[in-house]
């Protein structure tokens, strides 16, 4: 039970640094990626595993 709080958590700040990490990037380098901003939460959660 421990280790499967333990893996949602860093899941979670997995998550949580990758929409910090995609926010941070110009709407133009987004772009270049394929990505705009309502892409990021799917991608971060993707990217996590959520």
């Amino acid at each position: 039970m421990v280790k499967m709080i333990a893996e949602k958590v860093s899941a979670w700040r997995r998550y949580r640094t990758s929409v910090r990490e995609l926010s941070r990037l110009t709407d133009r380098e987004l772009n270049e990626l394929g990505l705009n901003r309502y892409d990021i939460d799917s991608v971060a959660r993707k990217s996590a595993g959520l």
